[in-house]
């Protein structure tokens, strides 16, 4: 296959959320846009956490166990820190192999600024690979 960048494909206004999003409104988020979580975002737009289906239910099924209440947990009580961006000049297919090498679903892409400015989600991915790897019908 050849060269792609990710720009191509990258979602330019993905759902985001900031670290002090109510836990509730970010499940409201991932539930009406259906997608399989979301990038958590400082006030600068850097990306500082991601915030997936698993980790909002991890938290649910906790917090129901302690009988806490959740509806005023924030996002980053329970977001996963440590995010691997990428810029927007990369190769899809090697993005692609990372992902798959660390499990990951998605990846904010960064500017110059370290500002996302866009995001690579594994459906963007099916997308490049159904255009540049499948026969036409």
């Amino acid at each position: 296959m050849r060269s792609v960048n990710v720009s191509k494909y990258m979602l330019k206004r993905p759902v985001v959320v900031t670290p002090d999003t109510e836990l509730f409104r970010a499940i409201e988020q991932i539930l009406v846009y259906k997608i399989s979580g979301v990038t958590v975002i400082n006030e600068r737009h850097h990306p500082v956490g991601m915030l997936s289906e698993l980790d909002c239910l991890r938290a649910i099924v906790k917090e129901s166990y302690h009988q806490e209440e959740i509806g005023t947990h924030l996002v980053k009580d329970h977001m996963t820190e440590g995010v691997e961006c990428i810029q927007d000049s990369e190769d899809v297919f090697e993005v692609a192999e990372s992902m798959l090498d660390h499990k990951h679903r998605r990846r904010p892409i960064l500017n110059d600024h370290g500002e996302m400015v866009g995001q690579l989600t594994c459906r963007q991915l099916l997308r490049a690979i159904k255009d540049f790897d499948l026969p036409p019908k």
